[in-house]
């Protein structure tokens, strides 16, 4: 089954070893960098989420919240370990996430900044409700900024 759980002493060095196909390097900072960016970003409510199945690591994921205009989340970081790719381990991780986000509340969105060469991760924000938000950043014209905003809670009769 899969899960979030936070990186402890117990699970780091697991999660440190993961590492994705050689094509998707590209994209992605490697394990270690994931976590050492969980740590710079501590004081932005940043943290990593190990992605486990049955207590295995499988992925990571590294959300931060933006501290300046728009507020927001920001998924900077999100990755399934090439041995396990393939099995739907990144759909469920992510709908965890937004799960998890949605549920705090601190904010109405989540965005994430996808190479538009990309177009496996960009399917895959796709399917989760990620729409392309139409912010170009001047210095990554080759990323596309894809947004995902939450509905608001239903209200209690």
């Amino acid at each position: 089954m899969i899960r979030l759980s936070e990186i402890t002493e117990e699970n780091w060095l697991e999660a440190a070893a993961l590492s994705v196909k050689e094509q998707q390097k590209a994209y992605l900072a490697p394990a270690i960098g994931i976590l050492a960016r969980g740590y710079v970003y501590r004081n932005c409510s940043g943290r990593v989420y190990a992605i486990e199945n049955d207590g295995v690591a499988v992925g990571l994921a590294l959300v931060r919240e933006f501290t300046d205009e728009p507020l927001g989340y920001d998924l900077q970081q999100f990755m399934i370990d090439r041995r396990y790719q393939g099995k739907g381990y990144g759909a469920k991780a992510l709908s965890l996430i937004l799960d998890a986000l949605r549920k705090e509340g601190h904010y109405d969105h989540v965005e994430v900044c996808v190479k538009k060469e990309n177009t496996a991760a960009l399917r895959l924000f796709e399917r989760h409700g990620f729409v392309d938000s139409g912010y170009v950043d001047e210095t990554a014209p080759d990323m596309r900024n894809l947004i995902c905003r939450f509905s608001p809670p239903a209200k209690e009769p």
